[in-house]
């Protein structure tokens, strides 16, 4: 593996590392949805499950990613005690392709359309990658609607990746995605599956746009915040250091008190790899949310 990364260009690692990830996840999940189905909000239909009872918590999925590829591990576990809502985002999975021109904005307003659907009043939030990056938005957006936030390997803005990673994703292809088992899990579940090449250009143009939420309105976040992120995630640590003061944290709690946000940096972990660490990022998650 390591030979074959090597001799691919960054962009082609990444996309690689990402389809075998979602793949690789395909198995994991040995519980079924107590409901589910989709919603209509902002003129599309939002594809959604729900599992367990107790504290609703919502998940979002990272880019191309679906529920099951990127939540399978998580979700028997976390539902044991709480309502697992897991959201499948504008083109991905379910929920079918959109003309409607993909934002963080809007993405986020679905989420909350989601919520007035299931008549959920306001919840816990966790986002993976693009999903965390929405979940920011939704946090900015809608703070009455969230108690607390949980982000993992994502950030609010394009400068919170190192430049490799922006520049990787200028540098994105329609045809790196054919003929990939991405292609093959999008048309065994997709509701339009001739949406394909449509979906990826969507994407695309999406993930080359800049976009910057601002620092001052995420120091405005008064929800406690957990972030999770491996050290070598493509996160520029630099920049999450400065999140982290603007969230209340970077302090010495040995002459203060303790902030009510959490950093949680992975030792020896990507971008991928971080969300395959199952227990570790289930222990972060069970003792922030508890």
């Amino acid at each position: 593996m390591k030979n074959l990364l090597q001799a691919l260009n960054p962009l082609k690692s990444i996309l690689l590392i990402v389809i075998m990830f979602a793949t690789s996840r395909s198995n994991g999940q040995q519980i079924k949805p107590s409901n589910g189905g989709y919603a209509p909000v902002n003129g599309i239909k939002v594809y959604y499950e729900v599992y367990g009872e107790g504290k609703p918590l919502i998940l979002l999925h990272g880019a191309f990613m679906t529920i099951e590829g990127n939540w399978a591990e998580l979700i028997p576990e976390l539902s044991k005690n709480r309502k697992v809502i897991a959201i499948e985002l504008q083109g991905h999975g379910h929920t079918p392709f959109s003309d409607r021109k993909l934002s963080y904005a809007t993405l986020a307003n679905d989420v909350e359309g989601v919520m007035d659907y299931l008549k959920i009043d306001s919840a816990d939030v966790a986002g993976y990658s693009m999903g965390g990056s929405v979940a920011y938005k939704f946090a900015l957006q809608s703070p009455k609607r969230l108690k607390k936030l949980v982000i993992i390997s994502s950030t609010y803005k394009s400068s919170g990746w190192l430049p490799e990673i922006t520049n990787a994703f200028k540098s994105w292809k329609p045809g790196l995605f054919m003929n990939t088992p991405m292609k093959t899990a999008y048309d065994a579940i997709a509701s339009d599956k001739t949406k394909w090449t449509k979906f990826i250009g969507q994407m695309i143009a999406f993930a080359q746009e800049p976009f910057d939420f601002g620092d001052d309105n995420i120091s405005k976040i008064s929800a406690p915040v957990l972030i999770i992120a491996g050290d070598n995630d493509g996160l520029d640590k630099i920049e999450l250091a400065k999140t982290y003061r603007l969230l209340g944290g970077g302090v010495s709690a040995d002459l203060a008190p303790m902030p009510k946000s959490q950093l949680a940096i992975v030792p020896s972990q990507g971008h991928v790899s971080l969300m395959m660490q199952t227990t570790t990022v289930l222990t972060y998650l069970n003792n922030f949310l508890k």
